[in-house]
């Protein structure tokens, strides 16, 4: 599923400028998403049955030395056949923090309960073990709406895009990590399982990139964890997510 078919209600006009939902650090012109201040803000979307969503202080995970240095806060996700996301409304000004950042892990990549591929362009295999969405508001005009989509594929190759199969052009796939791609940078790209990996994302250029023209503004972000199509399980988790100007 994609968050886009339903995005612009939760972002009504009356709404989209609400700043207040970051941590703002204004030393270094840095964006909290995830923070202990704000994770009340985020909303959930349920397309089918509701994917699990909790938040744990690095008090109850002291265990976990990969996740050192952060904000804090975890996002813990579980779907089982299963499809809803978390949305956070906020407006980010992309001429003046256009990089975004995070670390997130998952369990597993997605399989098919008969274990053959799954074909993620298409409704029936439209799963990821994790995904992160930006999305560019349209307001009235509700078909300009624009979402990025950066997932955890299972089997795309890693750096491929393509449109989603549910919104078409209107929503775009970019696979930051693949289950199925071996020549990454970080050593753990072919087996990824509970190791936690960085992301830093020019989110103007990505938005330029997919769509071919200037977005300044986003007016969402959201995260999804997914399994309605295949059936299957997965698991991940989120943290140290902020937009920052370098």
């Amino acid at each position: 599923m994609v968050l886009l078919l339903v995005i612009t209600p939760l972002i009504a006009p009356t709404q989209a400028a609400d700043k207040i939902n970051t941590t703002q650090d204004k030393s270094s012109n840095k964006l909290t998403l995830l923070s202990q201040d704000n994770i009340d803000h985020w909303q959930e979307k349920s397309f089918v049955g509701h994917t699990t969503y909790t938040f744990e202080h690095p008090s109850s995970n002291s265990t976990d030395s990969s996740n050192n240095g952060g904000n804090g806060i975890v996002l813990n996700a579980t779907s089982k056949n299963s499809a809803s996301g978390l949305v956070k409304r906020v407006r980010i000004d992309l001429k003046q923090t256009p990089w975004l950042h995070w670390r997130w892990k998952v369990t597993n990549t997605i399989q098919a309960p008969d274990n053959q591929p799954i074909d993620e362009t298409s409704k029936s295999g439209d799963d990821y073990a994790a995904r992160v969405y930006v999305i560019a508001d349209g307001g009235l005009l509700f078909w300009k709406t624009r979402a990025l989509n950066y997932v955890w594929a299972s089997y795309q190759a890693q750096g491929s895009t393509w449109p989603n199969a549910y919104a078409g052009e209107n929503a775009v796939m970019l696979a930051l990590r693949s289950g199925a791609d071996k020549s990454g940078s970080d050593k753990s790209d072919a087996n990824q399982s509970n190791v936690w990996l960085t992301e830093k994302r020019n989110v103007y250029d990505d938005l330029q990139q997919a769509f071919g023209k200037d977005i300044r503004y986003i007016d969402a972000i959201a995260i999804m964890t997914d399994t309605d199509n295949t059936g299957a399980e997965a698991s991940a988790s989120y943290t140290d997510m902020y937009f920052s100007d370098h």
